[in-house]
Parts: C-alpha cells; sequence; structure tokens
C-alpha cells in the first residue's frame, strides 16, 4: 500500500468512527450604526446623548422636569415647599385660634368675677347692699374720709310734678335730689384752710343741656349760721353748729337760705389749684394790665398770658387793688371759671376725652380736691360738661350791697347785705327748673338794709353767660391805684 492509499484508509477510519456533527444554529447579523462620537464640551459639562423612546417606553416613563441651574429648585420642590409652607400656616392659625380662645374664656371669667355680687356697699342714710367689684370701684369715693358724707336736705324740694312725671329721666344716671339737674356746692379754701373765700353753687340742668353758676360773695352776712362776729359767710365752714361736720354747715347754710338742694360737694386749698394748673399746662387768659400780688409776685400783662399754677393763684385771690373790692374779685373770678371750661374743652378736644379723665383720676389720687362725689360721678359730670356750648353756660352773683354790722355802738364789721327779694327772683328764673318757685317765706336770708332803704342795686342783675364773658375786661381799679 502505497502512501496514498494508507492515507485515504485513515481517513475514511477516522470519519466513519466520528459523530455527525451537528450543524450550527444560523446567527441573524445586526446592522450596527456607526459609533457617534459626541462633541466635547467642556471639562464640567455633560454631552448631551439623544435617546429615542418608543411611545409605549413613554407612556410608561414620568415625565422629567427641565433642569434650570445649579442654584434654582426644580417644580417638584416647590410644590413640597408650597404644601410646608401652607402646613406652617395653618399651625400657626390653629396656635391663635387657641390662645384667643383661652383668653376669652379669661376674659369671660374676670367679667363674670367683677360683675357678681360680693362685695357689700355702706353710706350714709341708705340701706346696705350687695354690689359687684366693678359698682363698688365705681361707687368709690376715696376723699370723702376728709370731709365725710352729706345728710339728706331737711328743706321740702317742692319738686314739680308737672315737669318730672313718673317717667322723667334726664338720661344720666347720678345720685340725685331733683331729677333732671345735680347740683354741686364748690369751696375754696385760704392758706389756714377755715375760711372759705371762694364759694360758688355750680347747677348742671342735665334734662336742659346748661349749666348755671351762682357766686355767693365771701361778706355775705348768715347771721343765724355762724358763731364769729363778722357773721360772714366764710366764717360759717369754721364756726358754724359744732354739732355737724364742717362741710354740712356749709350746705346746710345754702340750703336754707337759697332754696337749692345740693347733691353732692367739691373742695379745694389755694395751694391745690397750683398743682391743678400746672398738671393741665396752665390756663391761657387776657391780662389788661400788670397784677401786683406781692411785690415779687407779679403777672405780666398780655393776650393771652399762659397762667401757671402760682399765677392762677394769685389771679383768683387778689382784690387789693380793684375798686369794689371783693366784688371786684368775683367778678374777676368768673373770667378764670371761663379760661378754665375753655381749657377743658381744649383738652377733650385735642386729646380726648380719655386724656381729660386721666387729669381727674391724676387730682382724684393726689387728693387735691376733697369731694363725696365717686370717680364714675366725675367722669359723668366732665363728660357732660365738655360738651356745653358756651350760652349756656351761665354765671351770675348774689345780689345785694355793702354795709356795716354793728355788734356795739363802736365796733362794726363791714358785710354784704343780700337783697333778699331780687335773689329769690334770681333763684327762681336760674336754680329751680324742675322745682316749684321759692316763697319769700321759705328763705333764712336776713337782710340788713331795708329794701326800701337800698343804697344801690348794681349787683341784682349781674347775669352773664361764658360766651359774653370772652370780651369780658378786668374790674374797674380804685384810683388809688393810678
Amino acid at each position: 500500500m502505497n502512501r496514498e492509499e494508507l492515507n485515504k484508509e485513515l481517513n475514511n477510519s477516522a470519519a466513519g468512527a466520528r459523530k455527525p456533527v451537528k450543524p450550527l444554529r444560523k446567527l441573524n447579523r445586526i446592522d450596527q450604526k456607526p459609533k457617534i462620537i459626541p462633541e466635547y464640551q467642556g471639562l464640567h459639562e455633560s454631552p448631551s446623548i439623544d435617546i429615542s423612546i418608543g411611545d409605549e417606553e413613554k407612556d410608561r416613563i414620568p415625565e422629567q422636569q427641565t433642569y434650570h441651574g445649579l442654584h434654582e429648585k426644580s417644580m417638584d420642590k416647590q410644590d413640597d415647599n408650597q404644601i410646608y409652607d401652607e402646613n406652617k400656616k395653618s399651625g400657626k392659625k390653629d396656635v391663635i385660634i387657641k390662645i384667643t380662645s383661652v383668653l376669652l374664656s379669661i376674659a369671660a371669667i374676670i367679667t363674670l368675677c367683677l360683675n357678681m355680687p360680693i362685695l357689700w356697699y355702706k353710706k350714709s342714710g341708705q340701706p346696705d347692699e350687695r354690689v359687684s367689684i366693678l359698682t363698688y370701684f365705681k361707687r368709690w369715693q376715696p376723699t370723702v374720709e376728709i370731709e365725710g358724707e352729706l345728710n339728706l336736705p331737711k328743706i321740702e324740694l317742692n319738686i314739680d310734678t308737672d315737669i318730672v312725671t313718673e317717667d322723667f329721666t334726664d338720661g344720666l344716671d347720678l345720685p340725685q335730689l331733683v331729677e333732671g339737674q345735680y347740683t354741686v356746692l364748690f369751696l375754696g379754701f385760704d392758706e389756714e384752710l377755715e375760711n372759705t373765700d371762694v364759694i360758688w353753687i355750680c347747677q348742671f340742668d342735665i334734662a336742659g343741656g346748661k349749666l348755671h353758676i351762682l357766686q355767693v360773695p365771701r361778706d355775705c352776712s348768715m347771721l343765724y349760721y355762724t358763731s364769729n362776729p363778722t357773721t360772714k359767710m366764710n366764717s360759717v365752714y369754721a364756726w358754724g353748729d359744732p354739732e355737724i361736720s364742717n362741710i354740712q354747715r356749709v350746705v346746710n347754710c345754702v340750703q336754707d337760705c337759697f332754696g337749692i338742694p345740693i347733691d353732692a360737694y367739691i373742695t379745694t386749698a389755694c395751694f391745690d389749684i397750683r398743682d391743678i394748673v400746672n398738671l393741665v399746662g396752665g390756663i391761657p387768659m387776657t391780662i389788661d394790665n400788670e397784677i401786683v400780688y406781692e411785690a415779687d409776685k407779679i403777672i405780666p400783662a398780655g393776650d393771652p398770658v399762659i397762667l401757671n399754677g402760682d399765677q392762677a393763684e394769685w389771679f383768683v385771690r387778689f382784690r387789693h387793688d380793684w375798686l369794689q373790692g371783693d366784688i371786684g374779685r368775683v367778678q374777676n373770678q368768673r373770667r378764670f371759671m371761663r379760661a378754665a371750661m375753655q381749657k377743658m374743652l381744649s383738652i377733650v378736644k385735642d386729646e380726648g376725652k380719655i386724656k381729660l379723665n386721666k387729669y381727674l383720676y391724676t387730682i382724684y389720687k393726689n387728693k387735691w380736691i376733697a369731694t363725696d362725689m365717686s370717680i364714675e360721678d366725675l367722669s359723668k359730670l366732665a363728660d357732660f360738661g365738655s360738651v356745653l356750648e358756651m350760652d349756656n353756660v351761665m354765671v351770675t352773683m348774689v345780689p345785694g350791697e355793702d354795709a356795716d354790722y354793728y355788734i356795739n355802738n363802736e365796733e362794726f364789721y363791714s358785710i354784704y347785705s343780700i337783697h333778699k327779694r331780687a335773689t329769690i327772683d334770681m333763684l327762681n328764673e336760674y336754680f329751680r327748673p324742675y322745682q316749684r318757685p321759692l316763697l319769700y317765706s321759705e328763705s333764712n336770708i336776713v337782710e340788713f338794709v331795708d329794701e326800701y332803704n337800698y343804697s344801690y342795686n348794681d349787683y341784682d342783675d349781674t347775669g352773664a353767660t361764658f360766651k359774653e364773658l370772652e370780651k369780658a375786661t378786668e374790674p374797674p381799679r380804685s384810683t388809688d391805684y393810678y
């Protein structure tokens, strides 16, 4: 066997010995797109890659938000913050509601306690009653212990029932003796706190919207009401009936002689006037001519002059240079009253009623006045006075003339003899709006000059409104002054 035959035989044997080989699965060819290399955009920039997604895949993949920059929030984050802010606001609102509810509850409890009748209120002449804390405070009289409380008047009130009917009311809830009016006796003391050199009867005609002021000259003779040999009105307080209080002495004298029921009183001293005037910032007035109270106490002339506390005291007490002496002082005090009223009105207009009430509270707290009026009563009268027109405020003086009262043939005192009939006529015209007319026999006034022998009647008609006093000048001075 040659080499070719041998090789052939070997190949056939090898082929027979092999197992049939299973042909390979045919592979499909994938046509690859040429690889696109993105353009290089910088070290810190990402290449933009375009990834194509089928429509079905788009439905399954949520829409992505566009990136707006490193320092901007995505829309999802903004939504989260908005929800957080709303929750935060809602939380604050809940806290405010809770706090408000608690405060209202506390206020309701306090109000309930303040209005519960848990305190006993006692006042002379009236039955004891149980009142609330709020009512007790309103009726509080912090300075009443200085002078005491007034007794009910013994005079007949003679209320005019044609006017004051059962359903008649003046709209102001005050402890009044006569519905429709409220009368306050004002007294101003000298340095010794004995003589009442200023005596004013202030009647608030509440139903009529008016104020009438009666000036009683300090030298009026009140023979039956003082043990002082001068018999002068200013001595009744210190020299009157020893069995009753000092203030009651003056009140009884006023009621018996002038027939005016007194509801309350206010007293003050000359040095207290200084503090009150300084508190309100002074009183503007027209000073026609320089007033020399003493060598070192001078009020300059001017229009206006803002009187301070000291100057106000000098002004209301000054009398030496007036031709008519004490009557000149009384006339000058009218001008001061009007200026003080105007000051009160300006306080209400410029600063409000709250400021006025604050001044009243300070006066009350410092006891610059003594009164049996409560804080509430003072506030009500101040409110009433603050809306009065100047035409509805009238001031007048007790009619009379100067006279001499002889103790014996050698000793006498200069007094002011009241003209009784003229006084009663004036009282009936201005000071008894809700009472029947006062009869001549019902007054205890004593005259020292017979009405048929009067020297003059210049003081019998001195009434003037505050509007008319706007242009009033100082009283005439004695010729010795010039």
